[in-house]
């Protein structure tokens, strides 16, 4: 009798404890009631919800909360929501902010619509935020910049207009920042501190690469703000920031590149294609012990491919496009022939480099448009 009243006792503390804070529980409704019905399929998370079930029953309870969040076991609040790629449609509620416990928010790969909500910002124990592949419009809220454990934001592939908050150096614990591929315009401001990476590409930002914005980003290694409308020459201090390892820049419009000597730089990839890069082609490029892949391609780049490019480089690039420019005189000693990289040398001004030969491919301009350029008595330009 005494085991079974203790048994009776036990269950009544474990269901008291594992019952669903009210606020926890009216959040997840006003997230499946703000979602068209239509768009919830039988075998996804949202159709599996059903309140007459308690959604952090422990796992000995039947529940109808197959997937989606995840509870504590100590104080029955939701962690984690996590909804799967099943293509709901509407907009997101903003009472999502009760969920003040939530430490990882993904609703990636769906049709929610209408801007994101401000309430957000109330959420601050929040270290991940994923948004990507939606169709949020309106701006990038500024009120995000006040969820100082955010450790990842993800508003990719959305259609986010405006400017990028001027408040977002607040952010000091964000380490993977990207809004790539929404509609967003204006400079850049100064950014979080601590970033590793950080991926803008495909939007509309203008201004230039300046220092006074990263400047002071020393853990920065990874940069992507290609096909943007960026302008202006890129410093040599860039390419010295002390933990940088891929950038891409391309489809810009870019007019000048600084390169300084990098040795010790730990820069492996660098893009810069499809800008209005001009001058020569810089020796300093090969001066990068880490450097593999290099791109410059269709750029206004004259003069010779430097000698030192060549094959008896300590660590010969692996990946390297210089097509499109308006490079002349002959191929460096070692490509021709050569089966360990891959590029292209074409469409340029180059003698020596017969099309039978994949890295001269595009075929070398016409003589006509290279005399333009260099003028008619030139010496390494035949007919």
């Amino acid at each position: 009798m005494l085991r079974r009243l203790l048994f009776i006792l036990l269950s009544i503390q474990s269901s008291a404890v594992s019952l669903t804070a009210p606020s926890d529980v009216l959040a997840l409704q006003s997230i499946k009631s703000s979602i068209n019905p239509i768009s919830i399929p039988t075998w996804s998370c949202l159709f599996s919800w059903n309140f007459t079930s308690d959604p952090c029953s422990p796992s000995r309870i039947p529940s109808h909360f197959i997937c989606g969040i995840t509870c504590s076991s100590s104080s029955s609040r939701i962690l984690s929501l996590v909804l799967d790629p099943a293509g709901y449609a509407g907009r997101l509620s903003p009472l999502i902010s009760n969920l003040t416990f939530l430490t990882h928010l993904d609703l990636s790969d769906n049709s929610f619509t209408g801007p994101i909500p401000p309430s957000l910002s109330l959420l601050s124990n929040l270290q991940t935020l994923t948004l990507t592949s939606n169709s949020f419009t309106g701006p990038v809220p500024s009120s995000l910049s006040n969820l100082t454990s955010l450790q990842s934001l993800d508003l990719s592939r959305n259609s986010l207009t405006g400017p990028l908050p001027a408040n977002m150096a607040s952010m000091s614990a964000l380490r993977t920042l990207d809004l790539s591929f929404n509609e967003l315009s204006g400079s850049l401001p100064k950014l979080p501190p601590n970033l590793v990476q950080l991926a803008l590409k495909g939007n509309s930002l203008t201004g230039t690469v300046s220092r006074s914005v990263f400047g002071r980003l020393n853990s920065l290694e990874v940069v992507e703000l290609g096909d943007n409308g960026l302008s202006g020459r890129i410093g040599g201090w860039f390419f010295l920031l002390p933990s940088l390892q891929q950038v891409d820049l391309a489809k810009n419009s870019l007019t000048g590149v600084e390169v300084p000597k990098g040795g010790s730089s730990a820069v492996v990839a660098v893009d810069l294609g499809f800008n209005g890069i001009e001058g020569r082609l810089a020796a300093e490029w090969a001066g990068f012990r880490r450097l593999s892949a290099l791109s410059l391609r269709h750029n206004r780049l004259k003069g010779g491919i430097p000698m030192e490019y060549g094959l008896k480089r300590p660590e010969p690039f692996k990946r390297l496009f210089l097509d499109g420019n308006f490079l002349k005189g002959t191929v460096p000693d070692g490509f021709l022939g050569s089966d360990s990289i891959w590029g292209s040398f074409g469409d340029n001004c180059l003698e020596g480099c017969p099309a039978s030969s994949t890295l001269c491919l595009p075929r070398q301009k016409p003589v006509t448009v290279c005399r333009q350029v260099y003028g008619k008595r030139t010496r390494g330009l035949s007919d």
